[in-house]
Formats: C-alpha cells, sequence, structure tokens
C-alpha cells in the first residue's frame, strides 16, 4: 500500500525573508520608475558656465603671456652676456699676450725683473696686492697688469650674473609650462560643456552671439575718433583691419589674436610699443575714466586687470573677446569695467 505523506511546509521564517525581499524589489522597482530623471543643464546654463571657464582661462592667459615674455627677455640679456663674456675673454687674451711679449723681450735682452717672472708664474690679483713689488714695475707694466685685473674682475661679474639669469629663465619656463596647462584644462573643460548641447542649442547661442556683435558693431559712433592722438586713430585703424580674426590664447597676429596681443600688435603697428600683457598695459599711460575715453584708448576691465580692449566710441570697445570668439566689437558695459589708459 502507498504511503501518502503530506507535502513539507515552508518554515515561518523562510516564508518571512522572501515576502520580504519581494516586497523591497517592488518598492525599488517602483521607485526607479517614479524618480525623475537627473535634468539636464539648459543652454543658458551650459552658457553662464562655459563664459566663467572662458574668463579663468583668459585670466591664466595673461600669467602664461607675462612668463612668456620674461622668457624672452631673459634670453636675450643671457645672449648678451654670453656675448660680452666672449668678447671680454678675448680682451683678457690680447693683454696676457702683451705681456707675455714684453717678457719675451726681456728675457731674450737678458734683462727680465723679478715682479713681471712673478706675474707670469702667479694671480696678477695677488700680485698687485704686494705693494713692496709696485717699484719694481715700469708705469706700462702697472697699467697692463691693473687691465688685466679690472678686466678679470669683470667676467667673473658678468659670468656670475649670466648663471644667476639662467637659473630664473629654468625657473621661468617650469612656470610657464603650468601656466600652459591651466589654460588647456579650462578649454578643454568648457568645451567638455559645450559638447552636452545639441546641434540646435549650439547654432542657437552662435546665432545670439552674432546678433550681440552686429548690433554692437551698429552702435560704434567713430565721430570722435578726430579728438584721439594720431597714434591712438592710427592703432585703432590697425585694430579694426583685424576684426573676424579668431582668438587664440598667447597669440600676438596676425592669423590670431588674444586680448592684450590685439591692442599691442595694433599699436606696434602705430609705431608704439606697449608691453605684452594687459596687467601691464593698465599702467603703459594716464589713467581715465568712462567719460573721459576716445576713440584708440586702451580699455582695462576686471578687478585683475586680465583683459584689454581698444576703445571705440559711444560706449563700445574693439577687442579679442575669448575662445570661440572672433575680434569684433561688444558694449563696454558687458564686462567690469575698471578704466581707461591713454598711451
Amino acid at each position: 500500500m502507498a504511503s501518502h505523506r503530506r507535502p513539507k511546509q515552508p518554515s515561518r521564517a523562510r516564508v518571512t525573508v522572501l515576502t520580504t525581499a519581494a516586497a523591497a524589489a517592488v518598492a525599488i522597482s517602483s521607485q526607479a520608475a517614479n524618480a525623475a530623471p537627473s535634468e539636464k543643464p539648459s543652454k543658458d546654463e551650459v552658457k553662464a558656465k562655459v563664459d566663467k571657464l572662458y574668463e579663468e582661462a583668459e585670466q591664466a592667459t595673461e600669467k602664461y603671456n607675462g612668463a612668456k615674455e620674461k622668457q624672452e627677455k631673459l634670453q636675450k640679456e643671457i645672449s648678451t652676456i654670453q656675448d660680452n663674456v666672449a668678447r671680454g675673454q678675448e680682451d683678457l687674451n690680447e693683454l696676457r699676450d702683451s705681456m707675455g711679449l714684453a717678457a719675451a723681450a726681456q728675457y731674450r735682452t737678458g734683462s727680465i725683473d723679478s715682479s713681471l717672472q712673478l706675474f707670469l708664474s702667479s694671480n696678477p690679483d695677488d700680485y698687485l696686492d704686494k705693494a713692496s713689488t709696485a717699484d719694481q714695475l715700469s708705469a706700462q707694466q702697472v697699467d697692463s697688469l691693473k687691465k688685466i685685473q679690472e678686466k678679470q674682475r669683470e667676467l667673473a661679474q658678468e659670468r656670475a650674473e649670466a648663471a644667476e639669469k639662467l637659473k630664473d629663465l629654468a625657473s621661468t619656463r617650469t612656470e610657464l609650462g603650468k601656466k600652459k596647462k591651466q589654460v588647456q584644462a579650462k578649454l578643454a573643460e568648457a568645451q567638455k560643456l559645450l559638447n552636452t548641447l545639441t546641434a540646435a542649442e549650439k547654432a542657437a547661442l552662435a546665432a545670439a552671439d552674432a546678433r550681440a556683435s552686429r548690433s554692437a558693431a551698429d552702435r560704434v559712433d567713430l565721430g570722435n575718433v578726430g579728438s584721439a592722438s594720431g597714434r591712438a586713430q592710427a592703432a585703432f585703424q590697425a585694430a579694426q583691419s583685424q576684426i573676424g580674426k579668431p582668438y587664440v590664447y598667447g597669440a600676438t597676429g596676425t592669423a590670431s589674436y588674444d586680448c592684450s596681443g590685439l591692442t599691442s600688435w595694433a599699436y606696434a603697428q602705430a609705431g608704439v610699443s606697449i608691453p605684452r600683457t594687459s596687467q601691464a598695459q593698465a599702467n603703459a599711460g594716464v589713467h581715465l575714466s568712462m567719460s573721459e575715453l576716445k576713440v584708440g584708448d586702451l580699455v582695462i576691465f576686471y578687478d585683475d586687470l586680465h583683459h584689454v580692449g581698444l576703445y571705440a566710441g559711444n560706449g563700445q570697445v574693439l577687442h579679442a573677446p575669448r575662445t570661440g570668439a572672433v575680434v569684433r566689437y561688444e558694449s563696454i558695459n558687458n564686462m567690469p569695467f575698471q578704466f581707461g589708459v591713454r598711451i
């Protein structure tokens, strides 16, 4: 006879665990379904963040420009010193040769004195310090030895100066590399944000930018150009010829510019040399209030003076704005005005 057994019932604990797990799974699934998806930043929010990154990149750019200018200056100074040292060494060799010829002549006649023998076998500095031997030298020999001594001192000073400048140059090159990386990092971050926009959003931003530029150009009033100096007029006209050229950090023309690259290039076309960076340009002339500005005057922006343009009249400036933009007109009120500079 077959045995009939009741099926084994699951334990109360097992039922409880399974029920709890199922409930949790349902709850999680429900929450996932009802949770709002993470919101993508709006076009305007992206633009605001990108503009801020571009501003930070330009701050780093002007520091980069300063380090680059210092590097170029140091390289020129070192080259000059090294040339001076080379010429000085030639002069020193000639002085020593002349003393050697004098000694040879005395040797041939058997009249070489002990003082000259001492000079030829020791340091002339030590030799001249011994006053007791001075009366043993002819006036011409004393003069030659003094020249040699002075030339040796000059060469030692110049070599020491060159060594210090070489150290400074190495430090400046390191700083230059750091600033370049900072600029590139800011620009890469800005590009990453821009890549989150759709093609339509990018087109809308570009169109708005173009409209603002056209509007600024329409408001430019060059009626007071005649009141500006001839140099300022020439600089402004040179800058006008570059409208549409792209902004590139560290660039000084003529294919592209950054802000201070454009202004320094423009004034160079007027025969005026001004510093490379916006901070240095801020101190290159007389400071002006906004009401005192004339066409061609420099206009300095931001409290750290990291942006510069040329006044275009009627509250407009001509400048190289930022990465992604071109040399163009813009309202002076779009940036925090600090002061004008008349070169």
